[in-house]
């Protein structure tokens, strides 16, 4: 109705609104925060798992102020979604015979080549990790090997299974490993 005035109210937020479109404001501004919130809750769920994958629920609704029940919904709908794919000892590889970690960069020898070697070096168990990356090489492989002899036996492995060149790193040490990630807000 024309000239009719809307009366003050007072929202959940504590905002004083003056007509029905401040009062829709109010409300997505309240949305907005709570999605917040709750993206807040589910990184810091993601954070202290990936420190610790054993880290039971009660703990972790005791970190995030949840109750057990809350933060067992939370992982269960993390790991549905992706966000959480598995759990995952950490392996002292000195103590089960594969000291030496080593980076193998390769490159196909024929760049007309069909693109697929990783299909072609998934047999070989000491490659720990495949990474596609921008550059000279076309992907880095995190192996494992419990000499040099065994590295170079790799080497000549993944070089024939897959008729690329390689370049080395060979690790001396590692100052830290499985770092937990640093979630951006």
């Amino acid at each position: 109705m024309p000239g009719r005035s809307v009366p003050n109210r007072v929202g959940r937020m504590g905002h004083v609104m003056e007509s029905g479109r401040d009062h829709i404001r109010a409300r997505e501004w309240s949305r907005r925060q709570y999605r917040l919130r709750v993206e807040e809750i589910d990184r810091r769920i993601v954070t202290l798992l990936a420190a610790d994958g054993r880290m039971s629920f009660t703990d972790l609704a005791k970190e995030t102020g949840l109750s057990v029940s809350a933060v067992h919904q939370r992982v269960r709908r993390l790991e549905k979604r992706g966000v959480l794919r598995g759990y995952a000892a950490l392996i002292d590889y000195d103590e089960i015979g594969l000291p030496l970690t080593a980076f193998v960069s390769i490159k196909p020898i024929d760049p007309a080549a069909a693109d697929d070697a990783p299909d072609r070096l998934r047999h070989l168990t000491a490659i720990e990790s495949c990474h596609s990356v921008a550059g000279d090489e076309s992907y880095i492989l995190k192996v494992r090997v419990s000499s040099p002899l065994g590295l170079e036996d790799l080497l000549n492995q993944i070089r024939a299974a897959a008729n690329v060149s390689t370049r080395t790193t060979v690790v001396l040490s590692t100052p830290y490993d499985y770092r937990p990630p640093a979630i951006a807000p």
